[in-house]
């Protein structure tokens, strides 16, 4: 189910940062209340190994994010208390300790199912138990989401384990996103801030084909 152009999923999920706080974070609301654009990131499972990578990566980022109002926010299914380990971790030891922005402890996993995210290949109902049992591990893939300061999904995305993430993508998203905020022009392929969009019009698009035809 897609959720661009919808509304970001109005709900509270309990979530850990790097002062060994558990709050509850309601991602609608920190778009909406803060008027601020979110980028909200989701990753396997804790102390694995392109995760970490990702968290690193986004942290690093995070100055470049918050100069475009932009809030970071990190997601997995682990519980508070396995975040706090793991935020509580050397980065020579494969840890994150140095994040700072909010992760998500999806552990009752109301939010990604309700997302669509969760590694769920099979599903079959076991009648001897009476339980629904699942193939694979029902942790999220590597899904983004870009949600605007009226709380709707401008962007979502979501990669395979192996696969990680381009932060630079992401602040060329927001980017975009705000240009057209702004300027109400669209952003054609490869836009990079600085560089010429366009009216969303015919003339204007041959306009721009004319010019960068090189």
């Amino acid at each position: 189910m897609a959720l661009v152009g919808k509304k970001f999923p109005d709900l509270n999920v309990d979530a850990m940062n790097e002062m060994g706080d558990t709050f509850k974070v309601n991602v609608l609301e920190e778009a909406v209340n803060n008027k601020k654009k979110v980028v909200l990131f989701w990753y396997p499972k804790d102390f694995t190994f392109v995760c970490p990578t990702e968290l690193h990566a986004f942290e690093a980022a995070k100055a470049e994010f918050e100069k475009r109002n932009t809030i970071v926010i990190g997601a997995s299914c682990d519980t508070p208390e396995v975040h706090f380990a793991w935020l509580s971790t050397a980065k020579d030891n494969g840890g994150i300790e140095g994040v700072t922005y909010p992760i998500l402890a999806d552990s009752n996993r109301n939010l990604s199912s309700i997302l669509g995210i969760l590694d769920i290949t099979n599903e079959t109902y076991d009648e001897a138990t009476g339980t629904v049992q699942v193939e694979g591990d029902n942790v999220t893939y590597r899904a983004t989401y870009i949600i605007d300061e009226d709380g709707v999904v401008q962007h979502e995305s979501i990669n395979n384990m192996p696969l990680g993430r381009n932060v630079g993508e992401y602040l060329r998203l927001v980017d975009a996103l705000t240009h057209v905020q702004e300027k109400g022009e669209v952003c054609p392929a490869n836009w990079e801030e600085g560089k010429d969009a366009m009216s969303a019009n015919a003339k204007a698009t041959a306009e721009y084909l004319a010019a960068h035809s090189n």
